[in-house]
């Protein structure tokens, strides 16, 4: 194998790249700033350059939910056409393609997603998501991966902006009416690579198990020894620019059925990511 990672200073890049080396595989990794998706050119040059690459994991992606409510077309071009781009390369240089969306092409008014629902999206990122569902079934050999709030070592995302709250405050705020399932990065990693062993191609929802956003933070609160106090609070509290969705937990039907793997329950995710960034022993 020999994989081109995209978006590859992002935490699932990062996290991609640390077990690509613990597993000897060859990579070559990009950020943004290195290759741009949404120039079709930059890609060419890359692929030219550098022969034989099998798979191409893309981890590019436009994630400012209230920010997209007003930049759509940014959002639209890297989530959606960026998407297409890959989708026409990796057919042409004959690769797999394996690309990530979101629970948030659902509106959550379901409350727990199966890989059969169709995607309505209640805010302008999830609509951007939906559109790279739509562009990356146009490569001959692709990966669909929903997931959702994803965590890492990386950069920012829900357990980190929990853990800096907590160091300047005395009291928290969190919603008791959001409820999906936390990602672990390190296990969408390890299931993504189950998945290629397999070459069993299509659609996938991956994720921990699920939970509320609130008992999310209340766990990493009494982990981490916070002494402050975590009150409960609803979406509307906050007045964002862009809907959530209340309840869009993704079932994993499917990933099991073709890999015969579990992904871990989010507590023990959350603990080997507390771990990981030393906070807990």
């Amino acid at each position: 194998m020999k994989i081109l990672i995209t978006g590859a200073k992002g935490q699932l890049g990062q996290a991609f790249q640390k077990k690509f080396e613990r597993l000897n595989i060859q990579y070559i990794a990009k950020g943004s700033k290195e290759l741009d998706i949404t120039k079709i050119d930059q890609l060419r040059n890359v692929v030219q350059n550098e022969k034989e690459i099998t798979h191409i994991i893309n981890c590019a992606a436009y994630n400012y939910v209230d920010k997209a409510e007003e930049e759509w077309e940014k959002a639209y071009q890297i989530n959606g056409l960026g998407v297409r781009n890959l989708s026409i390369i990796s057919n042409e240089i004959n690769s797999e393609l394996i690309h990530y969306s979101t629970d948030y092409v659902f509106s959550g008014k379901k409350g727990e997603y199966t890989i059969y629902d169709t995607p309505d999206p209640i805010n302008k990122y999830g609509e951007s998501k939906a559109l790279g569902e739509r562009e990356v079934t146009q490569a001959q050999r692709y990966y669909l991966i929903r997931t959702s709030w994803v965590f890492g070592v990386g950069k920012d995302n829900f357990a980190k902006k929990v853990i800096n709250w907590s160091q300047n405050n005395k009291e928290l705020k969190i919603t008791t009416d959001e409820k999906s399932a936390p990602t672990y990065t390190e296990d969408l990693v390890e299931a993504t690579l189950e998945l290629i062993k397999q070459k069993v191609y299509g659609i996938y929802h991956i994720t921990n198990t699920p939970c509320t956003r609130y008992e999310w933070a209340e766990y990493i609160l009494k982990k981490i020894g916070w002494q402050g106090t975590l009150k409960q609070a609803k979406r509307s509290d906050f007045n964002l620019p862009a809907k959530r969705p209340e309840s869009s937990v993704l079932n994993n039907f499917g990933y099991t059925e073709v890999t015969g793997k579990t992904m871990p329950d989010w507590k023990d995710a959350t603990d080997r990511f507390l771990k990981e960034m030393r906070l807990i022993g």
